[in-house]
């Protein structure tokens, strides 16, 4: 009976595995699981981790990580030939493996939001950038808040609010009122590699740095809300994260949508323009806002470890090149080439 009932659970393992590579090659069927699937397993695995208010992936990872470590030793103490042990390793690793892909991770896979909203990316116009430029720029300004003061239930209505009346085009699930975001059990280790915040795939988790200053904190819950919706694309979650910010009717909401795009806009706008035009732009934004933001730079840089940075880029751009996001940790700047290519909304 326990050899069958192996025989079963390697069959599912087996089954499931398939099943998320045949979605990996099929991006129609991916798109199928992001609108059908994923909302539905999306819900479920957030009803449970709400219950809890630490992260259960942080837990997850830590759990299996050592499960990983111990569980070989101890089959090798029972006496179990090797190759037992290696198949058992194989095992744990596959149900690692689809748990992650089908819990979030085949949102990599789905067509991107210019196929979802049947558009094509445009190209490099100095003119288009410029005027860009200009309107950013201007919006920044008149929105400038010295305080940033919104709390906590006020800013989850507000982006709740917001991803719940987006056109289902978007391909985008609907927010539950059970979720919102919850802070990293580990934040001065996340700081050391300056990550704000991240998508706890395994329990449907948006998980916050709680070292965040404010004036960084709504963009960023922002950004992780949309992962936690089925957005894959780092430069999407920032395009939502933007959108929802400078469309709320707060101002101070507003604001913090405009500077949280400021390091994008400024990676671009040192890359494509020259030199003279780069200087002469900076000196159009306030200076209480240039300080604000050199001041955020150094209360990052005074947490960062290189060494620890380092290591986590490397993984991490690798992770993102072999899901699809072929820029790797580059996507994130490319919120610009969204913002220049999408229709805006009347």
């Amino acid at each position: 009976m326990k050899r069958l009932a192996g025989r079963y659970r390697i069959a599912i393992l087996l089954v499931g595995i398939a099943f998320v590579v045949l979605c990996q090659q099929t991006p129609h069927l991916s798109e199928w699981y992001g609108r059908m699937v994923y909302p539905l397993l999306s819900a479920a695995l957030s009803a449970f981790s709400s219950l809890f208010p630490f992260s259960l992936t942080e837990i997850s990872v830590i759990v299996a990580f050592f499960v990983l470590i111990i569980y070989p030793i101890r089959l090798q103490k029972k006496g179990n030939p090797f190759l037992k042990v290696l198949f058992r390793q194989i095992e744990i690793f596959g149900w690692i493996y689809l748990w992650f892909y089908l819990a979030w991770g085949l949102n990599y896979y789905r067509y991107d939001i210019h196929t979802r909203l049947q558009t094509s990316p445009i190209a490099y116009e100095e003119a288009r950038f410029k005027s860009f430029l200009n309107e950013y720029t201007e919006q920044l300004n008149a929105t400038y808040q010295a305080e940033i003061k919104i709390d906590a239930e006020t800013l989850r209505a507000e982006v709740g609010a917001f991803y719940t009346n987006l056109s289902p085009v978007y391909g985008l699930a609907k927010p539950r009122s059970w979720q919102e975001a919850k802070e990293f059990l580990f934040t001065p280790i996340y700081s050391k590699v300056s990550v704000l915040g991240s998508m706890g795939p395994f329990f449907a988790e948006a998980q916050m740095n709680s070292d965040l200053p404010d004036v960084q904190y709504p963009f960023t819950y922002a950004h992780e809300f949309s992962h936690l919706l089925g957005v894959s694309s780092e430069a999407e979650a920032n395009y939502w994260a933007y959108r929802a910010c400078t469309e709320s009717s707060l101002p101070a909401l507003q604001y913090c949508g405009h500077f949280g795009l400021l390091s994008y806009v400024v990676s671009n706008a040192s890359r494509l323009l020259t030199e003279e035009d780069f200087e002469a732009w900076v000196k159009t934004i306030r200076p209480e806002i240039r300080k604000q933001y050199d001041e955020k730079n150094k209360y990052w840089r005074e947490k960062y470890s290189p060494t620890i940075a380092n290591i986590q880029d490397f993984i991490y751009n690798l992770y993102l090149k072999g899901n699809k996001i072929k820029s790797g940790k580059k996507n994130y700047a490319e919120v610009i080439g969204l913002l220049l290519s999408l229709p805006k909304e009347e």
